[in-house]
């Protein structure tokens, strides 16, 4: 089984007219969430040793495992739909749903949330900058504190995350152009009628 199939079994097709650039694209904006996620995991429901330890629980509060776990799904899931501006099903509603199964999906119903998504995602550069100073969004202390290689885990693990905007942007764009691309209309003849 080639590759090719095997991530169209997972994702869906490719839609017509798509460029390899933007699959890919699109491939990896889906995976820069992932990362973050699993750093969370470990380091808050499992304990793992990615944190120094402290008396004080970070953002004020016990955080709970449920949050984290639940967190990093919702950002994984929300980063997967970045596929459907370069799949069949980003195009046309899956047969599954009710109502709307088969349909073409308007474009600004995809264009609108990704767009507006990828806006939201722009702050990630600037907090993970604030973080770099441990800081949290409004300029507090963050309480999350690393040393040697806890800090080179949680960068590796936080930087991806800070180009989900950025991407998200570019397919967004993509997707908008190729939707609206103007069909192919043939040119009116310059030969008089006799």
């Amino acid at each position: 089984m080639s590759a090719r199939s095997t991530l169209e079994k997972l994702h869906g097709r490719t839609a017509a007219g798509v460029p390899r650039w933007a699959v890919r694209t699109a491939y990896v904006t889906s995976l820069t969430a992932l990362p973050a996620g699993i750093w969370r995991i470990a380091a808050f429901t499992f304990d793992a040793p990615l944190l120094e330890p402290s008396t004080e629980p970070v953002g004020g509060d016990a955080i709970l495992w449920w949050y984290v776990i639940v967190l990093s799904v919702i950002s994984e899931a929300l980063a997967f739909l970045a596929i459907g501006l370069v799949s069949e099903w980003g195009e046309r509603w899956p047969r599954w749903i009710p109502f709307l199964g088969g349909r073409p999906v308007p474009t600004l119903a995809a264009v609108i949330p990704a767009g507006l998504g990828a806006a939201a995602l722009m702050v990630l550069p600037y907090s993970l900058l604030m973080g770099a100073f441990g800081l949290g969004m409004t300029g507090e202390p963050s309480g999350l504190v690393t040393h040697g290689y806890q800090t080179v885990l949680f960068w590796l693990c936080y930087l991806p995350l800070g180009l989900w905007g950025p991407l998200l942007a570019v397919l967004t764009v993509h997707y908008h152009r190729r939707r609206n691309r103007p069909a192919a209309r043939p040119r009116p003849s310059t030969a008089l009628a006799a």
